[in-house]
């Protein structure tokens, strides 16, 4: 759940890699909450007092600003966290199939090994032109 991946323990079938792409991305989605939330609350006054810089003429107090200022914040910062992450999925999924020759499961699992830093090392880029894929 934490990425750690000491690679003496392997997944060797289809299910067991798939059982740990949703393992690994439910730890680091726990771990990306904690450290969101601890970052949010320390840039929060900041946000705010910039936010009321930029609008002191806005009508209505404090409590409509921070409404102005909360509407669809979260919305839109997932919807594109989540858009580029399915997009790097995708486009390295299918790299990995046609370049590296590998199955569509295996090519989803070393994907999802290498966006969460995972690492097991039982799949990897093996190509020239992989590895300088990987590095992107």
């Amino acid at each position: 759940m934490t990425s750690v991946g000491y690679g003496d323990l392997v997944p060797n079938s289809a299910t067991t890699k798939l059982l740990a792409c949703a393992f690994v991305f439910t730890g680091m989605a726990m771990i990306a909450l904690l450290i969101s939330k601890a970052a949010d609350y320390l840039v929060e006054k900041q946000k705010v007092l910039f936010f009321k810089a930029l609008h002191m003429n806005m009508k209505g107090g404090d409590a409509k600003m921070m409404r102005a200022m909360e509407t669809n914040r979260m919305k839109y910062k997932f919807y594109c966290v989540a858009l580029l992450v399915a997009m790097v999925m995708v486009v390295g999924t299918v790299f990995l199939w046609k370049v590296e020759k590998l199955s569509l499961v295996d090519s989803f699992y070393c994907v999802c090994a290498t966006i969460t830093t995972l690492g097991y090392g039982d799949k990897s880029f093996s190509s020239k032109l992989g590895r300088v894929f990987a590095v992107f």
